[in-house]
């Protein structure tokens, strides 16, 4: 698929483009309507085909919870192996598209990997994820900024407490999440390790915080999230901040979700969840 109907997707969902405006330009460039009604479902996600570890896999226990959060209890979606072992613990931040399928499918494959792995529901105090994704887009864009990171390190602590938890806990975010990844590196005592997949940075001036090691995932394709890059290795180094960094060149922001069919990257998305995997590993259980 060209370029320039992913970027227009990309502004459409991260921007201010209104559906209609998005379908009136997207008409445009694929010279019709009914041509870009043909391409629409390939920019959009598909969840329900993407799905890697069934919701009702005989392994696993799985549930939708609550959690007290800054100001109220946050829902979340809770997945482990069956059996009483206390477990090491994921924290698992969504993209800017809320608590979607995708997402509890990454938790649902952690649990298999022997985590005790929590998807939280950022959007929680306005009701909850909506269905329609460019709703979420906009409802993310409303959240206070401090409440909501206070709700994330809330959800590290009950991890950290959890009856079922070793006491360790790692983040994995995406997009968005990635962004909250790297925040939670800053202001968390309690975490043992991150990993952000494409997200933005931290400041410079914040990078001296970081005490746990970092494995950074990007796409080779993204320009915006990319240009951030130089400066936060630069502080990692100067803060001796323990990190490893991989680009993936050739694959899209977005690679790793293979409910998007244009922007899933299948051997990027395999060789950083495989380095994912390791890394908690090594981190967490170790």
């Amino acid at each position: 698929m060209e370029k320039k109907f992913i970027d227009l997707y990309d502004q459409y969902q991260h921007d201010s483009l209104d559906r209609r405006e998005f379908l009136k330009r997207l008409s445009i460039l694929t010279g019709s309507a009914a041509a870009a009604a043909a391409l629409l479902p390939l920019l959009e996600n598909n969840y329900a085909q993407a799905a890697v570890v069934p919701e009702n896999d005989n392994r696993l226990n799985v549930s939708h919870i609550q959690y007290p959060g800054a100001a109220g209890d946050m829902r979340a979606y809770l997945a482990r192996p069956k059996g009483k072992e206390k477990l090491p613990a994921v924290l698992v931040v969504h993209e800017n598209k809320g608590l979607h399928p995708h997402i509890e499918d990454v938790a649902r494959r952690l649990a298999l990997e022997g985590f005790l792995a929590l998807a939280p529901d950022a959007l929680t105090p306005l009701g909850g994820t909506p269905a329609d994704e460019k709703q979420a887009v906009a409802l993310i864009g409303k959240l206070d900024g401090p409440t909501n990171l206070k709700n994330y390190l809330a959800a590290v602590k009950f991890l950290k407490t959890h009856p079922q938890s070793t006491g360790k806990v790692g983040v994995v975010g995406f997009c968005w999440g990635g962004a909250m990844a790297n925040q939670l590196a800053v202001n968390s005592p309690d975490l043992t390790a991150a990993v952000p997949y494409y997200g933005r940075q931290p400041a410079a001036a914040d990078v001296p915080k970081i005490k746990i090691p970092l494995l950074l995932h990007y796409a080779g394709d993204d320009e915006g999230i990319n240009k951030g890059i130089a400066a936060y290795e630069a502080a990692l180094k100067k803060a001796s901040v323990d990190y490893k960094l991989y680009m993936y060149e050739g694959a899209k922001h977005a690679f790793n979700n293979d409910a998007n069919k244009e922007r899933y990257n299948k051997e990027a998305a395999q060789l950083a969840w495989t380095r994912t995997i390791a890394f908690f590993k090594e981190k967490l259980k170790g």
